[in-house]
């Protein structure tokens, strides 16, 4: 069947599409995040990325990984700034997608109607092994949803939750290797439980 001009120039191809990379900390999600985007970056696509303006572990203008990996990227301090600054993008990067509020699931579906690629990570369970934020929802309209697991520090499984190693109860502690450590479901279980014990 004979093509048109508009379709072999790619106009008729551009599909938006939502891709949710999720999974518990030191699992690569970030990692994959930056690989899918520099792809894009190198195809000569207009990439624009985002993260909440709470995160400043690594960098207040960047998103970088635990490996240290890194790509330049724009703070927000709400999902509905990321329309704004979208206007002739082929593709949206979103990390940390956990700490949005609710309103960047109406967001992802709305860029993605508009043809554009958005590709979100974030923590899909908090320390306690309950949903976290929005993400559960991101999961649900997705396109695609990519599950990455880190390595139980404890017993070498394939991790579960990112287990919190200092006190408190507050679900948003930012925090690394010295706050939050990936472990299996059993061994989650058994660190609860000695938890409790010590109450």
């Amino acid at each position: 069947m004979p093509t048109t001009i508009a379709e072999r120039s790619g106009e008729m191809m551009r599909q938006g599409r939502v891709e949710v990379i999720c999974g518990s900390m030191f699992s690569g999600k970030t990692e994959e995040l930056i690989r899918r985007l520099k792809r894009a970056t190198f195809a000569k696509q207009k990439v624009e990325i985002f993260k909440p303006a709470i995160d400043t572990r690594y960098s207040e203008e960047d998103v970088v990984s635990h490996e240290g990996n890194s790509i330049q990227c724009t703070p927000v301090d709400s999902s509905a700034s990321l329309l704004l600054m979208t206007g002739d993008t082929d593709v949206v990067g979103v990390d940390e997608a956990q700490f949005f509020d609710p309103g960047i699931v109406d967001v992802c579906t709305e860029l993605a109607s508009r043809g554009i690629r958005v590709i979100v990570a974030g923590l899909d369970m908090d320390f306690a092994g309950r949903p976290f934020g929005p993400m559960p929802a991101l999961c649900a309209i997705a396109d695609d949803v990519s599950k990455q697991h880190a390595i139980c520090v404890r017993c070498g499984a394939l991790a579960y939750v990112s287990h919190r190693l200092v006190a408190g109860e507050k679900q948003v502690l930012l925090g690394e290797k010295d706050e939050y450590e990936p472990v299996c479901r059993h061994c989650f279980e058994q660190a609860r439980k000695a938890a409790l014990s010590e109450e």
